[in-house]
C-alpha cells in the first residue's frame, strides 16, 4: 500500500489562481483552440496521465482551459525542484517537486505519482520533455520517467497532448492544442517503463505531425476554442477603424480580418 503524502491543494487558492491564469491567457493570445481532428479528455472519473511536448513556458497557462474542463477532478503536476523552493505557493496548488539530476528525486516522483494515480478522479499534467523544445524536433526525447509512471498505473488513462504555438492572422498568437486517443490501462497487459515511454513518444509524435497539418492551414474551423483571448491591433488603429463603423452605422468587429473565431 503506497502511503505516501500527496501534494497540497488548497481548493480557493487553486480556483483564485486559475481565474488569474484564464485571464492572463486572454490578454496576450488570440485564442486558445483544441482541433476537432483529435480526441477528447475521459470524463469516466478514472485517474489520468497527460503526457505534453514541451515547446513554451506558457504551457501550463494556455492547457488550463482543458484543466477546468475535467469537472470533479484534481489535478497536479510536478515542477523543478528549484522553482518550488523559490515560489512556496505552488506546493499549495497541487504541484510537486521534481530534480531531474537526482535519482532520490526521480524515485520520489514515482512514489508520489503512483499515489495520485491510484485514486479516482484525479490527473497528472506532465511537459514529458523536460526542457523546451520546438515542435519541429525530433526524436522528442521523453524522460523516461513518464514511461515508468505509466508503467505503475493499475487502472485509468495515458493521454498525449500536443502543443504549438502559432501567429495567424491577428496580432496575438493562437495557442493551438490536440488530444491524441486516449490509451487504456489494460492490468492484464503490463508495460515497462521502456516500453511505455518509447510507446508514448510514437503517439506523441504522430499528434504533434497531424496538429502541425492544422495549424499550416490556418482555419478556424478546424478547431473548438477552448479560451477567447483579443482581437483586433488597438491603440489609434482601431480607434478610426470603430469611427468609420459607427459613421457607417455598422457594426465593428475587432478582429483583424473579420472572421469570427
Amino acid at each position: 500500500m503506497n502511503d505516501t503524502e500527496l501534494p497540497k491543494r488548497v481548493g480557493w487558492l487553486f480556483d483564485g489562481f486559475s481565474r488569474y491564469v484564464l485571464r492572463y491567457v486572454r490578454r496576450h493570445f488570440h485564442a486558445v483552440r483544441l482541433s476537432k481532428n483529435g480526441s477528447a479528455l475521459p470524463t469516466d472519473g478514472e485517474p489520468i496521465l497527460v503526457v505534453a511536448n514541451h515547446p513554451s513556458w506558457w504551457d501550463p497557462m494556455v492547457g488550463m482551459p482543458l484543466v477546468l474542463s475535467l469537472k470533479g477532478y484534481r489535478s497536479f503536476a510536478p515542477i523543478h525542484s528549484a522553482m518550488l523552493k523559490r515560489y512556496p505557493i505552488f506546493g499549495r496548488l497541487g504541484f510537486f517537486g521534481l530534480d531531474p539530476n537526482s535519482l532520490r528525486s526521480a524515485a520520489e516522483f514515482l512514489r508520489t505519482g503512483e499515489a495520485i494515480l491510484a485514486e479516482s478522479k484525479r490527473a497528472i499534467w506532465i511537459t514529458a520533455q523536460g526542457e523546451f523544445s520546438d515542435v519541429r524536433n525530433r526524436p522528442l526525447n521523453l524522460k523516461s520517467g513518464v514511461g515508468h509512471l505509466a508503467a505503475k498505473m493499475k487502472r485509468g488513462w495515458v493521454v498525449c497532448l500536443a502543443i504549438e504555438y502559432s501567429f495567424w492572422t491577428e496580432r496575438t498568437p493562437e495557442a493551438l492544442l490536440r488530444i491524441a486517443e486516449p490509451i487504456a490501462i489494460d492490468p492484464t497487459r503490463q508495460l515497462t517503463g521502456k516500453e511505455w515511454t518509447a510507446k508514448l513518444e510514437t503517439i506523441l509524435t504522430e499528434n504533434l505531425d497531424a496538429l502541425n497539418l492544422d495549424t499550416q492551414a490556418r482555419d478556424p474551423s478546424k478547431f473548438a476554442v477552448l479560451l477567447a483571448g483579443k482581437s483586433g491591433v488597438g491603440g489609434g488603429y482601431d480607434f478610426f477603424r470603430r469611427l468609420a463603423c459607427w459613421l457607417r452605422f455598422r457594426r465593428f468587429r475587432p478582429a483583424h480580418t473579420g472572421d469570427a473565431l
